[in-house]
């Protein structure tokens, strides 16, 4: 697919290079789960030219980053300048249309800059500017967190699991997308031909992630055809999901500069080898150690990882309805695809909800690389929510009390039913309805929201869900394919 025709169709090219600002980071790149905090970008390593466009950008509710620009002329060293947003944009679809929310014309927000969350994509060659960018927070006139702000949801969030328990979390996303274009042959599923096809463009991603303070861990070619995989180093708190917004946006532009598109879609067809988005994450303390491995104990999870996994498991079913909030997520997810169809837990178990990776070599790097993966995720859910609903479930299996977890270390599929029964396993729900009943129905699950939040969050899937049944199959993978 060429440029002109990527142009056309969806509409992203042209607008991107005609930016310029430099930015400079200094980040902590140690790719380990036991590490200190990133060391945040100073106002004074940032260098600014005066000229171009820079992004303020936002992360809605159905997963995609919004964005309005302001000439780089403004921003100084002082306080970088915030532009206000409808409240009712909050109720946009990701397909040009909104559904009814509590706010109507009327009612507006700020999108406030964080300094910190600023990034820039390199240009390679001299044809290319910077794309230049900033995450905002959603603030009231007052300057207050705006309820329905999904990086405000993560951060107050991560804030209460701090304060009851003296805890954070590193995590990191699995980016997996499938790329499309004229010049794309197949190539067998992980091998050095389908790396060696696409090495320029994987090669410009490293470096253009590096360049925003991003430390790659790993860039390779995955078992569909024309899917790839991206990786990058665990980060602290809420910078977690910013890398994975900032991951996501260098690769969507360094694919439209290499002549291609590339999409976070769940599945580009039905056949189609499913795109996940697996969340890797560890508890850790104030000083960045790794507080989930015990060496003595099942799986080698501590007390307080157990009970935190015991907490995801026990709100699975309500969390999938935003850690996979698409129609076609249910596609992906199911028995035999390797992407988890069971409320399950299980060591290296890639069938089951949660898997538990441990570190490998000597106790101490065990303790440092021992994680959570969190398996029923895609690139359509917001990483704020994703990650909050996550630490929010986690935080009600702390304040429980313990309970066993019975480690799986089977295909749960292939298990009879009274096995599954009495080890606690259960299937996933089938689609996304079911998934938002299951949402909508949990007494402790809604508290976590604001009402004007959780309200347009099932107003935003039901509408999705019904414009679905409308589409033949076909056209409904398509549409997701050109907007994720």
């Amino acid at each position: 697919m060429t440029v002109y025709v990527i142009e056309q169709k969806f509409g992203r090219c042209d607008h991107r290079h005609a930016l310029a600002v430099l930015l400079a980071f200094t980040l902590d790149l140690k790719a380990s789960f036991d590490r200190p905090a990133y060391t945040e970008l100073r106002d004074s390593e940032i260098v600014m030219e005066t000229s171009g466009i820079t992004y303020l950008i936002w992360h809605d509710l159905v997963g995609i980053t919004r964005t309005r620009g302001i000439p780089t002329k403004k921003f100084g060293d002082g306080d970088w300048p915030s532009l206000g947003w409808a409240c009712a944009g909050q109720a946009l679809t990701a397909f040009q249309d909104i559904v009814e929310n509590p706010w109507g014309p009327m009612d507006e927000v700020r999108q406030v800059p964080d300094k910190s969350a600023a990034f820039e994509i390199v240009g390679q060659g001299k044809e290319h500017l910077p794309f230049k960018a900033v995450i905002c927070d959603s603030k009231t006139a007052e300057g207050l967190d705006w309820e329905c702000c999904g990086r405000s949801f993560l951060r107050q969030a991560l804030n209460d699991l701090q304060r009851e328990t003296g805890l954070g979390i590193f995590a990191s996303f699995e980016h997996e997308f499938s790329i499309l274009g004229d010049n794309f042959a197949p190539s067998t599923p992980f091998s050095i031909a389908a790396a060696r096809q696409q090495n320029a463009f994987l090669t410009d991603i490293e470096m253009a992630l590096r360049h925003a303070g991003l430390s790659a861990t790993s860039l390779e070619p995955e078992f569909g055809i024309g899917q790839y995989e991206v990786a990058c180093a665990p980060e602290r708190d809420v910078r977690a999901a910013d890398a994975c917004i900032m991951t996501r946006e260098i690769i969507r532009e360094t694919a439209i500069r290499h002549n291609i598109l590339a999409s976070f879609t769940p599945k580009t067809d039905v056949e189609a080898v499913g795109n996940g988005a697996h969340i890797h994450l560890s508890l850790c303390d104030e000083h960045g150690v790794n507080k989930t491995f015990d060496a003595q104990r099942p799986m080698n999870l501590s007390k307080v990882a157990s009970k935190f996994c015991a907490g995801v498991l026990k709100y699975l079913e309500a969390l999938v309805a935003l850690t996979a909030p698409t129609p076609i997520s249910y596609h992906r997810l199911g028995p035999h695809h390797w992407s988890c169809g069971y409320k399950a837990i299980g060591l290296q178990n890639r069938e089951a909800a949660l898997r538990i990776i441990p570190g490998i070599g000597n106790s101490d790097a065990q303790r440092r690389g021992h994680n959570i993966e969190y398996r029923p995720c895609d690139g359509t859910a917001s990483p704020y929510l994703a990650l909050g609903v996550i630490v929010r479930a986690g935080l009600e299996g702390i304040r429980g009390e313990e309970i066993d977890l019975p480690e799986i270390n089977e295909d749960p599929s292939e298990m009879s039913d009274i096995a599954r029964i009495k080890k606690g396993v259960s299937p996933l729900p089938e689609t996304l309805g079911a998934a938002l009943d299951a949402l909508e129905n949990d007494k402790v699950a809604i508290t976590w929201f604001s009402k004007n939040m959780l309200s347009t969050y099932l107003a935003l899937k039901r509408w999705e869900i019904e414009q679905a049944t409308k589409l033949p199959t076909a056209e409904l993978f398509d549409l997701y394919r050109a907007t994720y």
